[in-house]
């Protein structure tokens, strides 16, 4: 039998009152949470029949907060503050990753670009190269063309960290994207770790 015509049944239970689903299966977890988030959002929608408005304009009050949150974190950040800094950084991914799925991706992706951009820095000033790898890795996924920043921090971590090869790979495929972008600003830095990173993989 063809896989696309099996029926599987799976072990959902709505509450009647709050028409949330549940499951007893933990692998349904992610997606029933997902979904009753999507619900409860359309819930509190002040639209006619509660019908999602258009993707523009975006809710201006979530978008300040955002950005308020952001430039709070920055403060810190320049004070020496990093586990503060890192905390507004966290309120703040928080915040633009639960904008309601109807407004612009784009916008969402290009918060979360620099929000991961700049808590990866702050991790950095402490020396935890491996988180920092993390968000800088994610904000690259987030922006990949015109996010040099985020290129060079991932690839100055794995070097920090002795991953050499994975450094040359990353920022090889960094210079790659940045070079066919139209922003050119902070090329420099990335091709000088490139350059450094090649060094120690020929002597090695």
């Amino acid at each position: 039998m063809d896989a696309t015509e099996t029926f599987t049944q799976l072990p959902l239970t709505i509450d009647p009152a709050s028409k949330a689903i549940t499951s007893p299966d933990p692998s349904l977890a992610t997606d029933l949470e997902d979904l009753n988030k999507l619900h409860r959002a359309f819930l509190a929608l002040d639209t006619p029949n509660q019908v999602p408005p258009p993707p523009a304009p975006v809710n201006p009050k979530r978008s300040v907060q955002i950005t308020k949150l952001r430039e709070s974190g920055n403060t810190a950040f320049k004070k020496g503050q990093f586990a503060d800094a890192i905390k507004m950084y966290d309120f703040a991914i928080r915040m633009a990753s639960e904008r309601p799925a109807w407004e612009a991706s784009g916008l969402v992706r290009e918060e979360l670009a620099w929000l991961y951009n700049n808590r990866a820095q702050a991790w950095m000033a402490q020396s935890m190269w491996a988180e920092g790898a993390v968000d800088a890795e994610v904000s690259v996924e987030m922006k990949r063309v015109g996010n040099v920043k985020g290129w060079w921090r991932r690839g100055q971590c794995l070097r920090e960290m002795g991953r050499w090869e994975e450094a040359g790979e990353w920022v090889r495929g960094g210079l790659e994207f940045e070079r066919a972008g139209p922003d050119k600003a902070g090329l420099g830095e990335l091709e000088q770790l490139g350059r450094e990173v090649q060094m120690v993989l020929e002597k090695s």
